[in-house]
């Protein structure tokens, strides 16, 4: 602390008193003052202490993606190490290397699938609808089962929080694009969605990993980010229909090897 001159006729003193020690938030860092004459006698002036304001420190911050979807890590990161979400990787006998890989998931980390009562159940009420509109297709009918158990478990009236609707889950967007006009209607949606498959396909040459991604995130994002994007809800969409595909494959009488290939359902009477 630095000392304040003397005066002869008169002096003052300025007093700082501190905070105790203990338990007690520290002193401003940077303290100035300054000194003046005594005031006249009959003055109104007063001594002051000016003392310079110090902002405080913020901790540091790091900035976080901005991606849709959870926050979180996607739960199928393994998935990922298996199989490449680069856009370079993509190609149509891809399906095998995926199936292969959900075969053989870590102990504990299986990738949640339908079961296939569920699967059953909803082929029974809409296979000639998906059977329909998967014909002349890219898309087979074990694929489109899949997509609808993953997206409402084949209820027709379900409705997402960001807007999707139906079976398969159309935004009004995509449902216009497709010439949906009722999309709560079954064989409308299915034959919706199953346009909107069809296509990105053929966008992403039959890759059904980068196709997928797009139904999910849409095929923007997969351009934008050549391949997959890094959005967790979209990085366990992708294993998820899949796992699910390899379940529907049982319902086939002649099991699928392609993501285009025919099924004819092998249903409960």
């Amino acid at each position: 602390m630095k000392r304040f001159p003397k005066y002869t006729a008169a002096f003052c003193a300025v007093l700082i008193v501190s905070p105790a020690v203990a338990d007690g938030p520290k002193p401003f860092p940077d303290f100035t003052f300054k000194t003046v004459k005594p005031p006249a006698p009959g003055a109104n002036k007063r001594i002051t202490v000016q003392v310079r304001p110090v902002a405080p420190t913020l901790p540091q911050t790091t900035d976080t993606p901005d991606v849709p979807g959870s926050a979180a890590a996607g739960r199928y990161d393994w998935f990922w190490q298996e199989v490449s979400p680069d856009i370079a990787s993509s190609g149509p006998g891809r399906l095998e290397t995926v199936l292969n890989a959900l075969a053989k998931a870590p102990a504990g980390h299986s990738v949640a699938a339908p079961r296939l009562d569920t699967l059953l159940a909803i082929a029974n009420a809409h296979a000639p609808q998906i059977l329909i509109n998967s014909v002349n297709s890219r898309v087979s009918p074990a694929l489109v089962l899949s997509v609808i158990a993953v997206e409402s478990s084949g209820r027709a009236d379900a409705i997402s929080g960001a807007g999707a609707q139906g079976l398969m889950q159309l935004i009004p967007a995509t449902a216009e694009r497709f010439g949906v006009q009722d999309v709560m209607d079954p064989g409308q949606n299915i034959r919706g969605g199953v346009a909107y498959l069809d296509w990105l396909l053929r966008e992403f040459q039959n890759d059904p990993v980068l196709a997928l991604a797009a139904y999910n995130a849409g095929e923007n994002a997969v351009k934008k980010h050549e391949g997959v994007p890094p959005y967790p809800e979209t990085r366990d969409y992708v294993p998820k229909v899949l796992a699910a595909f390899a379940v529907a494959k049982a319902l086939c009488k002649t099991p699928p090897e392609l993501i285009s290939d025919g099924c004819v359902f092998n249903l409960q009477p």
